[in-house]
């Protein structure tokens, strides 16, 4: 490795306590960057304004101190901005900045870097973040390589999220076209990218986005085309993803197609869930003691039509769906213990397709 990354964690900015933040789809009506502000006592969301100088801010991240909110724009050309977000509208810091690949559908902030993942191009790159906040040049890019057994979706290589591992040391690239996840390194000083290893998981199964539990020696990878979450050992010291189980999130019998698309760990590390377009629902799945145990307990209406997004809220007491098609954020109370979400209320949010917290 060449050195550490570190993500940040965001906090509130000011006294005014936690702050939402919802992107959208400008394409189908969306307003583009949602502020709310979020009720401590209930979750309810009051939203407080928006910024649409950017096209399609179709997914979030915050920044290390919560005071700066990356967004990609998922266009053709591909972008990513930087908002400033201690007032009550999101305000742009500077002119959108070229990612070097096509419709970026994710990006997180490390070691002083956005990291973008692009599906269109099938590539991943990082751009060094200034003393602004604002994002410069691409200084490294991923190309990569390969295909799947989906003529339609498979064809080449579509990079879905990236993401670092929690310890810093390594970053998690997901691939839809490649079936496959791969395990990279970013150099913080010239901000460079090298695949350190390449995880296959089974063919077909289009994984989409992963997420780690908390002990930090598993990894959940959720797939779209296949509706599955594939369980996978990490092994942190070595940088090794190893599948290890495979279970679905859609019961038995289930009519029509569904197209999982995000995934979510409870802070105890008892269970998962996972948002499936088409069905329209949340799955739950329960995780036992040797955290590769996992199975499908419960499905429940996601409050909306084709939940794109979810979230679970800084106390880990509430889940939060971004409901694209239906154009609204539902927010949904926890049962501690079964896990199961229960409607609490929501917004409209047009074309929402991200929510994150601040």
């Amino acid at each position: 490795m060449t050195g550490p990354v570190t993500a940040g964690a965001p906090v509130a900015v000011d006294g005014r306590g936690r702050r939402a933040f919802v992107g959208s789809f400008t394409s189908a009506g969306g307003r583009g960057i949602l502020a709310a502000a979020v009720d401590p006592a209930t979750g309810a969301l009051a939203l407080t304004g928006a910024a649409g100088e950017l096209a399609e801010p179709s997914f979030l991240a915050p920044g290390p101190d919560g005071r700066v909110l990356y967004a990609v724009s998922e266009t053709d050309r591909g972008a990513v901005a930087a908002f400033d977000v201690t007032g009550p509208v999101p305000r742009l810091l500077g002119a959108p900045v070229p990612v070097g690949g096509s419709g970026p559908t994710h990006l997180a902030y490390a070691a002083g870097h956005v990291l973008t993942a692009h599906y269109g191009s099938g590539s991943v790159s990082a751009q060094p973040v200034g003393p602004d906040g604002v994002p410069g040049p691409v200084t490294g890019l991923l190309r990569h390589q390969g295909a799947g057994p989906d003529p339609d979706r498979q064809a080449g290589p579509h990079a879905h999220q990236v993401l670092p591992a929690p310890d810093g040391r390594r970053l998690l690239s997901v691939d839809l076209g490649t079936d496959s996840v791969r395990v990279c390194a970013l150099d913080p000083a010239t901000g460079a990218l090298t695949v350190r290893a390449e995880t296959r998981l089974r063919a077909g199964t289009g994984p989409r986005h992963l997420a780690f539990h908390p002990a930090g020696r598993h990894v959940y990878v959720l797939g779209e085309l296949a509706p599955t979450l594939t369980v996978c050992r990490w092994d942190a010291r070595e940088g090794a993803l190893a599948p290890v189980a495979e279970v679905p999130v859609r019961p038995a019998g289930a009519e029509g197609t569904g197209y999982p698309s995000a995934l979510a760990v409870s802070r105890d590390g008892r269970f998962v869930w996972a948002a499936v377009r088409g069905d329209d629902t949340l799955a739950v799945l329960a995780v036992d003691g040797t955290y590769e145990g996992v199975r499908l307990v419960a499905t429940v209406p996601c409050g909306g039509t084709w939940p794109r997004d979810l979230a679970l809220d800084p106390s880990g007491r509430r889940l939060y769906v971004a409901n694209e098609r239906s154009g609204d954020v539902t927010w949904f109370d926890i049962d501690p213990e079964t896990g199961i979400p229960a409607r609490a209320g929501s917004v409209a949010a047009p074309a929402a397709s991200c929510v994150v917290f601040v």
